[in-house]
């Protein structure tokens, strides 16, 4: 069978990494890229660089990677699906909701895989913790809390913090979760002197009952990318950044003293940093959107779970422009 010819858009520092991945993966060929303002990273290697998403499509492509600003992600995801390529839009899937739904809708409508680059889904921790949470080693779960902090990306103008950063932890706590977000408080502040804000504080509940909190911002000198699961049975945390994963185990003592006994708590038990394959979260993401164009699994995120995690940051933004009121 003759590999897929995959064409990417978007040749900034994501995109770069695209390019890599795309021509290191098995069954795929990266026969063409397109970035109007040209390839600072040196990315395209041989191939040309076009102009725009008309002569990409041109070259004959079966699947594509946008890797461009956001607000570039609707015209061009909606150009793919009207060319019938499969298509991974980079996160966020559009600049707004409205936009979001007409990519979905396109790709729904035309048949093809359509697939949103929430990578933190295929980080090795954040699989891990997931797999472990099925199967019961926290029992019930309580909490998710995730901190994702530090220095403003110069790059990012397009879109604040919310839409840039904490959809990354709204995707993945609803992933590890398997709920939906019922309701959400959120506070903002603009510290950088930018049109967009920079820092959010969110709080909120899953449909499933769990409570979240997020603490999201690129203000801090000190970098943190981590999840934090509570339950009945212990805490595990997972550092994205290290794709370490450690399980705090609840403890249980025997209470001997007859006017506390009654008293249930929490005590310290075991702790356990995990050891489980590491692979580089690109290359998963990238080998599950060939697997669904192909037929063979889909592992992807939908256009429909981007849509529902950018609804879900608006409602971030709504709530705080309206002083953190809870929304339903």
């Amino acid at each position: 069978m003759a590999n897929l010819r995959a064409g990417l858009i978007g040749l900034g520092n994501m995109g770069r990494h695209h390019a890599r991945v795309l021509r290191e993966i098995d069954g795929v060929d990266l026969v063409a890229v397109a970035d109007p303002h040209g390839d600072p990273w040196g990315a395209a290697g041989r191939l040309e660089v076009l102009p725009d998403v008309e002569s990409l499509v041109a070259a004959g492509i079966d699947m594509a990677v946008v890797a461009t600003p956001t607000r570039f992600h609707e015209p061009l995801a909606l150009a793919l699906a009207e060319a019938g390529v499969h298509t991974l839009v980079e996160k966020p899937v559009a600049a707004d909701s409205a936009g979001g739904r007409r990519i979905a809708e396109a790709f729904e409508a035309a048949g093809l895989v359509g697939a949103v680059g929430h990578i933190e889904r295929f980080n090795p921790a954040i699989q891990e913790i997931r797999r472990r949470i099925s199967i019961g080693e926290l029992g019930e779960v309580f909490q998710i809390t995730t901190r994702r902090q530090g220095p403003f990306p110069a790059r990012i103008a397009d879109v604040g913090v919310v839409k840039d950063l904490a959809t990354h932890d709204i995707d993945l706590t609803a992933w590890v979760a398997q709920s939906t977000y019922a309701s959400v408080s959120a506070q903002v502040a603009h510290r950088s002197g930018r049109e967009h804000e920079d820092m959010v504080l969110v709080t909120g509940r899953l449909a499933n009952g769990i409570m979240v909190h997020h603490t999201v911002n690129w203000l801090s000198p000190l970098k943190e990318r981590l999840t934090v699961v509570t339950g009945e049975l212990g805490t595990i945390v997972a550092d994205t950044q290290t794709a370490d994963v450690t399980f705090y185990a609840n403890g249980t003592v025997r209470t001997e003293w007859d006017s506390v006994a009654a008293f249930r708590g929490v005590t310290e038990g075991d702790v356990i940093r995990y050891a489980f394959p590491k692979r580089e979260p690109l290359r998963s993401e990238l080998e599950a959107f060939r697997d669904a164009v192909l037929g063979e699994s889909d592992r992807t995120v939908s256009m429909a779970e981007g849509l529902a995690t950018l609804e879900v940051a608006e409602r971030i933004l709504e709530s705080a422009a309206a002083g953190g009121t809870l929304l339903p």
